[in-house]
């Protein structure tokens, strides 16, 4: 421990405000903000708990979220209140709650719950109180700086993914010469699937593939979560559709995700399937509909959620090239790609390192070497 430096427990250096039911005060033009456990804004009441400079820890749900505020506040049951004492720095406890794992106290099972009496028992490293102010001077600054490198990482990570839409909107808008529009049912076999009685046990865990859409996140598949048998298959609606073929999602939020078979396999009924054919290229089938995306999704109708029907999917125009033309795309898309996701992979390390540096930083001002 650093010279002048002392270990002191949450109840010598702070009091704990417990939260209350906002309903008493809660009032439409009330200037005091009401927070919750994760921090976030619940209302506006006429009273207030909590003085300005006090640090929110959630005391159930959020527990790992630890929030400053400049205002006097309502907080409610879910939420404590940490109000430091005069030798206390309220910014110096701030970020000491950002640097501890309050996890470690976690006593619930279902939902995350933290306990006053454990809290109160917390270490925390106390230098005097103008080191104190030294350290927050330089972590403001630190995190201000590294908050500024992030949000710029962030958007390039935005930019990069922008960049390969816009060259994939640009390939399939500037079609080549003898390109013709074709329906998906009359250029493939189109077929949804089926789910086999979820109660009958012969049904399940066998040695085929079944997919739902929520899976249908890459180009192309891996293992599914479940398998049926071929008991299954005969009896329900599913289908077996070969390696190669294109599985596009039906329903609600999953309308239009897609992924190409990586093996023989079934699938629900939110799922389209088109068979491959000595015609079409299943992938430049998927690359033409994600470039219509946006406007394929206003088809959805619905009132609880809006979904795609199997008929909407057959009637997806694909702007159609020969055989080699459609490959030549593939690979032009393809080479977009690979730059598109090495910028990723770039910006994804770099938001990384940055989180890492700010653990980096709180752990030296904790242990006095910064």
């Amino acid at each position: 421990m650093k010279a002048g430096w002392e270990i002191k427990t949450f109840e010598n250096v702070l009091e704990i405000k417990n939260g209350r039911n906002q309903k008493a005060v809660q009032k439409e033009n009330g200037q005091y903000p009401i927070y919750g456990s994760a921090g976030n804004v619940m209302g506006w009441a006429d009273d207030y708990i909590c003085e300005a400079g006090t640090t929110i820890v959630g005391r159930k749900g959020t527990i790992n979220n630890p929030i400053y505020t400049e205002t006097k506040f309502w907080n409610v049951d879910t939420a404590f209140g940490l109000s430091p004492k005069e030798f206390l720095d309220s910014k110096f406890l701030h970020y000491f709650c950002i640097s501890y794992d309050f996890s470690e106290h976690n006593r619930g099972t279902t939902i995350p719950s933290l306990v006053k009496t454990d809290l109160l028992q917390i270490k925390i490293p106390l230098p005097p109180l103008h080191e104190q102010k030294r350290l927050v001077t330089l972590l403001d600054e630190a995190f201000e700086s590294i908050a500024t490198a992030k949000a710029n990482a962030q958007q390039n990570l935005k930019n990069a993914h922008a960049l390969f839409e816009s060259h994939l909107q640009d390939i399939f808008e500037k079609r080549g010469e003898g390109w013709e529009d074709k329906k998906l049912g009359k250029i493939a076999d189109v077929q949804s699937g089926g789910t086999p009685l979820v109660s009958e046990k012969n049904y399940w865990s066998g040695e085929t593939a079944w997919y739902s859409s929520g899976e249908l996140n890459n180009i192309y598949t891996t293992d599914p979560q479940r398998k049926i048998t071929q008991m299954g298959l005969d009896n329900s609606n599913a289908k077996l559709f070969p390696t190669g073929s294109l599985l596009i999602g039906m329903y609600d939020t999953a309308a239009l995700k897609m992924s190409i078979l990586d093996r023989d396999a079934g699938f629900n009924q939110a799922i389209a399937g088109v068979k491959p054919n000595e015609k079409i290229e299943v992938e430049f089938i998927l690359h033409a509909i994600n470039a219509n995306k946006p406007r394929l999704l206003l088809e959805r109708r619905g009132v609880r959620q809006k979904n795609l029907s199997l008929e909407k999917i057959k009637d997806i125009a694909i702007p159609l090239p020969n055989l080699n033309e459609q490959r030549a795309v593939i690979s032009r898309i393809h080479d977009v790609m690979t730059e598109t996701q090495r910028l990723e992979a770039l910006y994804s390390r770099k938001i990384a390192a940055l989180d890492e540096l700010k653990k980096a930083l709180l752990h030296r001002a904790f242990s006095g070497e910064l």
